[in-house]
């Protein structure tokens, strides 16, 4: 009998999945039939998120792309069948009530939700509640969106929610204490850490929860990735520090070849979207389109580390979350 849920890491071992890194969006889905399928997509008009919403379509799913910036996003999505864009801006609240409200009142199932946005290496900023960016951006948007879209994820008689996390979650447990850095010096990586952190927990508790109604949820790392957006406010002196670049600001050859092209950086979350060897587990964390190990506690490396898998981490992030943002998400 297999262990149900993943606390303590309990599953967290590659399954065989016949991937690895160098595995594309376009090899995880080949033969798999997406006809009728509603998907959401969070940033799913730039970057993985892009590649994430073709890859979707040629399946033959119908992508709905939330995005901040729907001009920018107009431009991009041209000539791609079965979108539809909708404007939604994850440091706003009120604008994705909005969304969910409109989707909610077209009575339609949701089968995929993808929380593919996220945000890195910014400087200190709130929102209009307080609350650091990087945690709004990459977590608490996450949790907001949905709770609120639970119904049409129940309609769905089987759906699944994808947190894409990042191997970044090791630099940094969850800080219960002071979540905002209202109270301690505020470091970048440190923000962006606990954000993904809260994303594994929050993947693995909704699972939990949310099985019996034959909705699963995964969190997932997708790799280093060469040419997405997400280092756009890092300065390229962070970058020469970390002996990323050059003195003449060129990308050094030797770390380009060691980064995912984007087609390689989408295949875990269509993976996760798509397997049929996910059928019955989910909660698990994700790296090169598999079920990741459990990472070693000393070092950054590959895997999950066990502080974002613990259960009581999870059950007190879901009821600090729902304190924070003055909502409950009952799953019923």
């Amino acid at each position: 009998m297999r262990q149900n849920n993943n606390y303590q890491g309990a599953l967290q071992k590659p399954i065989g999945s016949g991937f690895n890194a160098t595995s594309t969006s376009s090899d995880v889905i080949r033969g798999i039939d997406l006809t009728g399928k509603i998907a959401i997509v969070t940033g799913g008009n730039t970057g993985i998120g892009l590649e994430t919403t073709k890859t979707l379509v040629a399946a033959g799913a119908t992508v709905i792309v939330l995005a901040r910036d729907t001009e920018k996003a107009k431009k991009n999505l041209e000539g791609i069948v079965n979108v539809e864009l909708e404007k939604m801006d994850l440091m706003n609240p009120d604008s994705i009530d909005a969304f969910a409200d409109k989707f909610l009142a077209s009575g339609r199932p949701l089968h995929l939700l993808i929380n593919n946005a996220g945000i890195m290496w910014v400087p200190l900023r709130r929102d209009s509640r307080g609350f650091e960016s990087q945690l709004v951006t990459n977590y608490l948007a996450q949790f907001q969106l949905t709770a609120r879209l639970w119904p049409a994820l129940k309609k769905a008689n089987g759906a699944r929610v994808i947190n894409v996390s990042s191997q970044g979650h090791q630099f940094a447990p969850f800080n219960f204490e002071d979540p905002n850095f209202l109270n301690r010096e505020y470091e970048t990586l440190q923000a962006y850490g606990q954000s993904k952190t809260a994303s594994n927990l929050f993947a693995l508790e909704l699972d939990n929860r949310a099985k019996a109604h034959k909705v699963r949820a995964y969190s997932l790392h997708p790799g280093s990735i060469y040419g997405t957006e997400l280092a756009r406010e890092a300065s390229l002196e962070l970058f020469q520090q970390m002996g990323f670049f050059d003195a003449e600001g060129n990308i050094l050859p030797e770390i380009v070849a060691s980064l995912k092209t984007i087609p390689q950086g989408a295949a875990t979350t269509v993976w996760c979207a798509s397997s049929p060897l996910l059928d019955e587990i989910g909660g698990v964390y994700c790296e090169d389109a598999d079920i990741a190990e459990l990472a070693s506690d000393s070092s950054i490396s590959n895997g999950a580390k066990l502080y974002s898998l613990e259960e009581a981490n999870a059950k007190h992030l879901w009821k600090l979350t729902e304190e924070m943002m003055g909502i409950s998400f009952n799953i019923l």
